[in-house]
């Protein structure tokens, strides 16, 4: 026996979920709850249809908020994980050497080089080419 799509049953479960555009992670933690209650158990077609949805708004976000770094430069990509981390200019002076320095490549006014790259993967413990200018 197939199982049919029921166009009212999935007005009732947009009605109760209400999905819409993700735009923060407290509505990304929300959705996520709902897709992986779904997950666990045999889902109605309607219920699969709602699952996808949800699905494709979380991807969706996660790809905006989690990954803009690959279309930002290097400089930006410090200041993000600065930022992320909770650490201060003084933590990246002791890394990199000077404040005069720390501030050109914040300002984007020097390019970060190789080994100055290196230092700053190992002190934010991620891959080092993130901080390279191509």
């Amino acid at each position: 026996m197939t199982l049919t799509f029921n166009p009212d049953k999935y007005k009732e479960l947009l009605t109760a979920y209400l999905p819409k555009l993700i735009k923060s992670e407290l509505e990304n933690e929300q959705a996520l709850k709902i897709v992986e209650d779904l997950m666990h158990r045999e889902r109605t077609p309607e219920e699969d249809e709602l699952y996808q949805l949800l699905i494709t708004l979380i991807e969706k976000f996660e790809q905006e908020y989690y990954q803009p770094i690959q279309q930002s430069n290097p400089a930006s990509i410090l200041l993000f994980f600065l930022e992320e981390s909770e650490r201060s200019r003084d933590d990246l002076v002791a890394v990199l050497g000077t404040e005069d320095l720390v501030d050109d490549i914040l300002s984007g006014q020097q390019k970060i080089n190789t080994e100055q790259a290196r230092k700053l993967g190992e002190f934010f413990h991620i891959e080092s080419s993130l901080f390279m200018e191509y």
